[in-house]
């Protein structure tokens, strides 16, 4: 999903209507961790932090309730995209809400889901439980990352760095899209030195601009590369469609290569001197359906930690992944946004597990919007899954404080599906825990 505009050019302002809702900073200060190296950063190891109590979130509610506070947005995340439709514009709404077609692999994704079923045990012993998990040398609080989410400006002024402070604020990875409103510098400097984050690659026809790409974001403490290959083109999508926008096309969504030096370098005039050049330059290079998995050894020799492949859905993908030298793949079919009438991410997730057989990570993307997909998902092999439009929405809605507030509704519910469902753990979750509907 693509991002926003350059911060140095001028562009014209996207077609949102910002919420009415005012702005709260989260409440938690984002931890200090030792800082990443420059070139290919191996996040050095802190101290192990106790785990958190995600399950408190549902008091501090009850107890703010004492005072006639009540939740500023709805702790049922499923509410969020009709909350945001009714208050925000239809272009970006529909936007990030939009998929391909008429929508079937969107629902696939859901129902998929739903057709498992937990299987609750009684009188285990949960009083402490630990949601943190072991990712690429890394302890995360939680399995839980945000997904890469593009042109966040379109939803409100806090954009990308508001989204990225909120994750880092609770110790959660945040995955900055190419397609982003803000140069990845600038986002990861609103993060600070410490905070997990990777950078997810649109991986475009112009090799020196990838290559510029992935020395920057090593250079500004991205550890790991996350490359999408289900966008090489963009779906047929009928909500954008219908109101003919595309944001990139307004200079929406090119920070990071409007910033670039080998972007640049493609220019005959600089970006604010003729911003329509350099839309149309950025589409010229953004598609690339000519990508194989034969030059994935031009990205592996040029990054240094961590990759993986988004938007693999095939077993023997994940087999060639797992051959090519990669370190994870994620499960995903971009939300339902690339190909009408695929089969639900969930449905994907068992047979790209037992493909792998445990050679690289296996994440999960697409579905996910309550505390009882993150279990579903863990239980079926998955390590971590990542968020997606509830996240975007809750940015859209109340700004950074908006996205932690999904962050802990979220990782509150899925905490007490686990507590009773029986279990202290995400690493005692196991397929038994599940029973096909």
């Amino acid at each position: 999903m693509p991002e926003n505009e350059p911060a140095p050019e001028p562009h014209p302002e996207p077609d949102a209507a910002p919420a009415s809702v005012p702005e709260r900073a989260p409440a938690a200060a984002p931890a200090a961790q030792p800082p990443a190296q420059a070139s290919a950063p191996s996040p050095a190891q802190p101290p192990v932090p106790a785990p958190t109590d995600w399950s408190a979130f549902q008091y501090e509610i009850y107890l703010n309730g004492m005072t006639g506070t009540v939740p500023r947005l709805p702790t049922d995340l499923t509410r969020l995209e009709e909350v945001a439709a009714a208050r925000l514009g239809p272009g970006p709404v529909g936007y990030v809400a939009g998929s391909a077609g008429d929508g079937k692999t969107a629902r696939a994704n859901r129902e998929a889901l739903d057709r498992w079923r937990i299987v609750p045990r009684m009188l285990r012993d949960v009083a402490r439980r630990d949601l943190s998990v072991e990712l690429f040398g890394s302890r995360l609080p939680a399995p839980l990352a945000l997904a890469p989410v593009g042109v966040l400006s379109i939803m409100h002024p806090d954009a990308e760095p508001g989204a990225a402070q909120a994750a880092a604020a609770r110790g959660v990875p945040f995955i900055l899209s190419s397609a982003s409103s803000t140069p990845m510098e600038q986002v990861a400097e609103a993060m600070g030195e410490g905070a997990e984050r990777w950078f997810q690659l649109y991986w475009g026809r112009d090799r020196d601009v990838t290559e510029s790409f992935l020395d920057r974001a090593a250079k500004s403490g991205y550890s790991a590369l996350v490359v999408t290959l289900d966008t090489r083109l963009l779906a047929w999508r009928p909500r954008d469609l219908d109101q003919a926008y595309l944001p990139f096309l307004r200079g929406v969504g090119t920070a990071n290569y409007f910033t670039d030096p080998a972007f640049r370098a493609g220019l005959a005039k600089p970006v604010h001197e003729d911003l329509n050049a350099a839309v149309l330059h950025f589409v010229s290079l953004f598609n690339h359906p000519g990508t194989t998995w034969e030059d994935l050894a031009f990205l592996r020799e040029r990054w240094r930690g961590p990759i993986l492949l988004k938007g693999i859905q095939h077993p023997d993908d994940a087999r060639r992944a797992a051959d090519a030298g990669m370190d994870g793949v994620v499960v995903s079919n971009h939300g339902g946004r690339q190909v009408n009438g695929a089969i639900g991410a969930a449905d994907a997730l068992e047979p790209v597990v037992d493909a792998v057989g445990g050679r690289l990570e296996v994440l999960f993307d697409s579905g996910v919007r309550t505390g009882d997909n993150v279990f579903k998902a863990i239980a079926l092999g998955a390590r971590a899954v990542l968020l997606g439009r509830p996240y975007a929405y809750g940015l859209g809605l109340d700004g950074q404080a908006g996205v932690d507030h999904v962050i802990r509704c979220l990782l509150a519910e899925f905490d007490l599906t686990l507590a009773l469902a029986g279990y202290k753990g995400p690493g005692e979750l196991g397929r038994e825990a599940l029973s096909r509907g």
